[in-house]
């Protein structure tokens, strides 16, 4: 791939000059004169720079996004010729939460090893914005995840629904709020812990129009008391204190046996369509559509239904078809 276009990407991933010449092992003189040489072959400003860093004007934005799908182009055909010297077979590269990892996820992948015993598979678990980094660099080819709202359609994605759910609250046992439905003002009192993070490198991702009108995403959230990318640590702080864990309901058996119990909400919970991300782009390759054959088959098996009819029957009966899910929920 043309150098000064992955100079270019890691500038923008950076955010700052000095941080992508580290990376990149050259010097910040010599990486500002291709950026400036760059600027000037596109004939357009790429960076808006500042004193804290550099921000993509919207011509970079543009040419952002062509440059990752470039990349990842480049990258999946060098692995295809790969694949075919080493005679592998059907590898699998797959991203996920953890809630849906421990539900299904975890025996298909054992599954499709034992019939695919060569082929090598690769997991990554973490919340939507990391994971949607990960398949825009081509690291994995889907990830399941609550749907993103806000989502800029620039991105170049497709969503597949596979259930719906909602989001639950949970506290130690001997809470202060157990016992009773509570509202959600009673429930602000006390500390809340978030398991996903807000990066600012993810913030890209979003259509500001969106953010400015309707949507609430992860970047506009700043009430809470712990927050933290491992749901290991989310649960230890939720266990020693009287804070509120906000994650997926399906999770309420597991949650148990660790400690932690559901709260009875007295509003409507807000409501989380979950499914599969994947890039447009690979739609129709034969390993992509088998692969979201086989996990809509496992998640329709243990989880939910997609239905919202459905749904409201199987689940809590206060719940209001249509309620507005947040663009980044734990997953």
């Amino acid at each position: 791939m043309d150098k000064l276009l992955t100079q270019f990407l890691a500038v923008a991933d950076a955010g700052t000059l000095s941080g992508a010449a580290t990376a990149l092992f050259i010097t910040q003189p010599t990486l500002t004169f291709n950026m400036r040489k760059l600027e000037e072959t596109v004939g357009v400003p790429l960076f808006e720079r500042s004193s804290r860093g550099v921000r993509l004007t919207r011509y970079g934005e543009t040419l952002y996004e062509n440059a990752r799908l470039m990349r990842r182009l480049y990258d999946n055909t060098l692995s295809a010729i790969a694949d075919q010297q080493r005679g592998t077979e059907r590898g699998l590269s797959i991203g996920s939460g953890y809630s849906w990892w421990t539900m299904f996820l975890k025996d298909l992948v054992v599954a499709y090893q034992r019939e695919f015993p060569k082929a090598p598979v690769q997991v990554s678990l973490g919340n939507q914005l990391r994971l949607m980094d990960q398949m825009l660099s081509g690291d994995i080819s889907m990830f399941l995840a609550h749907k993103i709202e806000g989502l800029s359609p620039a991105i170049g994605t497709d969503f597949v629904p596979l259930t719906r759910v909602y989001n639950a609250l949970f506290v130690r046992a001997g809470h202060p709020l157990l016992g009773a439905p509570r509202g959600q003002a009673e429930i602000d009192l006390y500390p809340q812990v978030l398991s996903s993070l807000a990066e600012s490198r993810h913030e890209r991702f979003f259509d500001p129009s969106r953010r400015r009108t309707r949507v609430e995403t992860v970047f506009d959230r700043t009430s809470f008391a712990f927050r933290s990318n491992s749901l290991a640590a989310c649960i230890d702080y939720t266990l020693a204190t009287d804070a509120v864990l906000a994650h997926t309901h399906v999770m309420r058996d597991d949650f148990l046996r660790r400690g932690l119990i559901e709260l009875e909400q007295r509003d409507p919970p807000r409501q989380a369509v979950t499914g599969l991300y994947v890039l447009k782009e690979r739609r129709g390759e034969e390993r992509v559509e088998d692969l979201i054959a086989r996990i809509t088959r496992a998640a329709r098996a243990v989880l939910p239904p997609l239905d919202a009819a459905a749904w409201q029957r199987s689940g809590p009966s206060a719940t209001a078809p249509g309620s507005a899910p947040s663009a980044q929920s734990p997953a």
